[in-house]
């Protein structure tokens, strides 16, 4: 399937992956080529460029510390993350983000993060706590936005993979 748009937010394929992978300090080292289409930036653009290039002002800014925590303390991590285009469209991901493990070493030298178009009934559930959480940090910071998220599992009774994982 090629990627499609309706309004300003591009799709892609059930059985297409977005793949990227980051150094430690979440520069992009390489891209696939479905990650250069629907990013709408070149590969030479996106190499040596900082992640957040393709971060949406519609992400609260929680969520990108969370992940930071899990793949930092070598933890794999699934999370639902709305991405800006290089024109300003915008597309969804499931995304899974694992850390990058030397064998000899065995320590991190960086990120992998494989992405797949998310399900309607995900995004029905994450759009408005994602909103919820824009506002929290708005009024009260990012520590608010992360106690809204952690009272949202809590009343479900759920660790943040589980609830992630709920919806796919």
């Amino acid at each position: 399937m090629a990627i499609t748009q309706k309004g300003n937010e591009l799709f892609f394929g059930e059985d297409q992956f977005v793949v990227s992978k980051t150094d430690l300090k979440g520069k992009i080292t390489y891209v696939n080529d479905l990650c250069i289409e629907m990013c709408g930036y070149t590969e030479k653009e996106m190499i040596g460029a900082p992640h957040n290039i393709l971060r949406h002002p519609d992400m609260p800014r929680a969520v990108f510390k969370l992940l930071w925590d899990k793949v930092q303390a070598g933890d794999e991590i699934f999370a639902y993350v709305k991405n800006r285009t290089k024109s300003g469209q915008f597309y969804w991901v499931h995304a899974y983000i694992t850390p990058i493990v030397d064998t000899r070493s065995a320590k991190i030298i960086g990120y992998h993060s494989v992405r797949r178009c998310p399900s309607p009934k995900g995004l029905s559930v994450i759009e408005p706590l994602y909103r919820q959480m824009l506002e929290a940090e708005k009024s009260g910071g990012m520590q608010s936005s992360l106690a809204l998220l952690d009272n949202t599992l809590a009343k479900l009774k759920v660790s943040y993979a589980e609830f992630i994982l709920s919806y796919e």
